[in-house]
């Protein structure tokens, strides 16, 4: 299937043909539809899939469609995002589809100074990607009016909820009109979730993507058979032993990352965690460190880990088993990339092993078992 064959029109097919994209991908061949027919959509798919493109390229064309002459432009379609890295992301994804499109667009987030961004406002514009800290304030200054909404995007609604914005999303919520299309995506569905999504969506079509099972080969994976107490004796004594300059660790609670974190440092391994409770600031901060090697190590929560793109990432070591095996495909494909070789190491202990099992079904793979090296207690 081609985009053509969605009924993308021409001056957006021209952009997307000069960034080399002609095939869509399978969210964006079942929502794009679903999106151009005016219909709500709760749409599950994880980072990585093309979501940003199956909702902002169906907006784009129905509000190119629908333009209204006059000097005066109210903003027509909201984008909803947790965190400033991925509100950017998905601006300049507009600025390419846009690019053939008399369509204004602007992008607002938190932790920067404001003038910029309402200068932008008082221009007048079509589309707003925002996270919510900084639109309800820009709101309640009085800088925008959301009464013109058509189309209302809540991405990533499941980290939305991990980073506590839940409330911010629920003040928001009756200060949108009622007759609008709304989009809602997220990558889980916890009860909170299923909750919010029935609230705000109206007859919604449901979208999923089927998740990612394979693994490239380039990925060398082994696990460990640990207890939970020696988990971090053997972290310490890998790391010490091994001098990959690019480490990933996962970790299944914000309390426990910040811990492997203290724990690695104290141990004189650089280190930084990253997760919901951290704020903006200190996420960027953390992740660039880690970019660019000052920080050796960075341990991260599933959600907060969503697009961290880090090139020639050497090493990802599964602290914790995810609950859900999907995730652990996630988790170690982050090494490995575009033809290179990476390594990635799980801790299992007792309690773990069932997801162990999960792991080796979903990618058909029978783990490679590392014997627990023989090495004094660090801590």
């Amino acid at each position: 299937m081609t985009f053509e064959e969605l009924n993308i029109i021409e001056p957006i097919l021209r952009a997307l043909e000069e960034k080399g994209y002609t095939n869509p991908t399978p969210i964006q061949q079942t929502a794009i539809p679903v999106v151009l027919k005016k219909s709500d959509m709760f749409g599950l798919a994880q980072t990585g899939t093309g979501k940003t493109a199956a909702f902002s390229i169906p907006i784009i064309q129905q509000l190119y469609e629908n333009k209204v002459s006059g000097k005066q432009r109210e903003i027509k379609a909201l984008i909803l995002t947790p965190t400033r890295e991925l509100a950017i992301q998905i601006n300049d994804c507009i600025r390419e589809y846009t690019k053939y499109i008399g369509l204004r667009h602007c992008v607002i987030y938190g932790g920067v100074k404001q003038k910029s961004q309402t200068d932008e406002l008082r221009k007048g514009i079509d589309i707003l990607v925002a996270t919510p800290g900084r639109l309800l304030d820009l709101m309640n200054q009085g800088f925008i009016n959301l009464d013109f909404i058509r189309h209302f995007v809540l991405d990533e609604a499941d980290r939305m909820l991990d980073m506590g914005f839940i409330h911010d999303i629920k003040r928001l919520l009756p200060r949108l009109p009622h007759n609008k299309q709304t989009l809602f995506f997220s990558a889980t569905m916890p009860a909170a979730i299923t909750a919010l999504s029935r609230s705000i969506l109206k007859e919604p079509i449901r979208v999923e993507v089927a998740p990612v099972s394979s693994v490239v080969d380039t990925i060398q994976q082994s696990v460990y058979f640990v207890e939970k107490q020696e988990k971090k004796d053997l972290l310490i004594n890998l790391l010490k032993k091994d001098k990959k300059q690019s480490v990933l660790i996962f970790s299944r609670t914000k309390h426990g990352a910040d811990k492997i974190a203290r724990i690695l440092c104290k141990a004189g391994i650089g280190s930084e965690a990253i997760h919901g409770n951290k704020s903006q600031n200190a996420r960027q901060k953390a992740l660039t460190n880690f970019k660019s090697h000052k920080t050796r190590v960075l341990v991260a929560t599933d959600i907060a880990a969503r697009g961290i793109d880090v090139d020639q990432l050497e090493l990802v070591i599964n602290y914790d088993l995810p609950d859900v095996a999907e995730t652990y495909v996630h988790r170690i494909g982050r090494t490995g990339r575009a033809g290179k070789s990476g390594t990635a190491l799980s801790f299992c202990a007792q309690d773990e092993r069932a997801s162990l099992r999960d792991i080796q079904k979903l990618t058909g793979k029978t783990l490679h078992t590392v014997p627990l090296p023989k090495y004094p207690a660090v801590i």
